[in-house]
């Protein structure tokens, strides 16, 4: 187990008819979510392939990506979560959707090294910019590196201390599918951490945020990667995942328990965090 675990359960509503509520809202979230890239509607086998091309299309411009899309805030985020999970030397962690290594990169910084890390994606234009990585950075043998699908891991049942995720699960056909592996592959007291942009909680900057994201970065993405429209997705991607609360009682619904969620820069992003009891 990673970190210290709370003693105390989770909340999940208050009574069997906001459970009940609950859980439709959340299975309704992943219905739509599977159906939807960006704000156009598709059919999920088509949303798989898009997706795919989306990020062969930015993986050698990743890092730089969510530097232009957080205006470079992400970094902190991500240490915000690390902060949270609080990983130790001699745990087994999983990077989930972990592109180009960089959270993978700052667990091993912060257990010098001592720990087993596995970073896997589905796109294998990631990987490869993330084994490239590796190689600069002198540690290509301190992480594995996997291509696998989120909703079907090839892992056997409970081998893992914990689950990082960063700006991944959006970009998942089959949320809930994805939910469930997590915690099929995580130990018993191992714990899921999810970093993710989310939904504004500051009145009176939803206008700001939406001019910047919807019409600037589009813009931007065009002038230093050439691909306007692969971060108009993206973009739009964010306005259509699940509100905090929404996103906390889909990570309940796969089985999770102790869900807690953290709102970063406003609600800009948020961490979601998740234990296998």
């Amino acid at each position: 187990m990673t970190g210290r675990r709370p003693t105390s359960r989770a909340a999940s509503g208050d009574g069997a008819g906001s459970r009940t509520a609950g859980r439709s809202e959340s299975g309704d979230a992943a219905a739509r979510l599977a159906a939807s890239f960006g704000f156009e509607e598709v059919a999920p086998p088509e949303k798989s392939g898009r997706v795919r091309a989306v990020f062969d299309s930015v993986a050698g411009r990743y890092d730089l990506m969510n530097d232009i899309m957080s205006m470079g805030v992400h970094r902190l985020w991500k240490e915000a979560m690390l902060d949270w999970l609080a990983p130790r030397a001699g745990r087994r962690y999983l990077d989930l959707a972990g592109g180009t290594g960089d959270v993978a990169e700052r667990l091993l910084d912060r257990v010098g090294g001592r720990a087993a890390v596995v970073l896997a994606d589905i796109n294998v234009s990631m990987l490869e910019v993330g084994r490239d990585r590796a190689l600069d950075r002198g540690w290509p043998g301190a992480v594995r590196f996997l291509a696998a699908d989120a909703q079907q891991l090839p892992f056997a049942d409970a081998q893992f201390d914990a689950c990082t995720m960063a700006f991944g699960i959006r970009n998942v056909t089959h949320v809930d599918r994805a939910l469930a592996e997590i915690r099929r592959v995580l130990a018993p007291g191992g714990r899921f951490l999810c970093l993710e942009f989310s939904r504004l909680v500051l009145p009176g900057l939803e206008r700001l945020y939406d001019a910047y994201s919807l019409s600037v970065l589009p813009v931007m993405g065009r002038i230093v990667a050439g691909d306007a429209s692969s971060y108009r997705y993206l973009a739009e991607s964010i306005r259509r995942f699940p509100d905090q609360d929404t996103f906390a009682g889909m990570i309940r619904r796969a089985g999770f328990e102790q869900v807690r969620h953290r709102n970063l820069s406003g609600g800009i992003a948020a961490i979601h965090s998740g234990w296998r009891l």
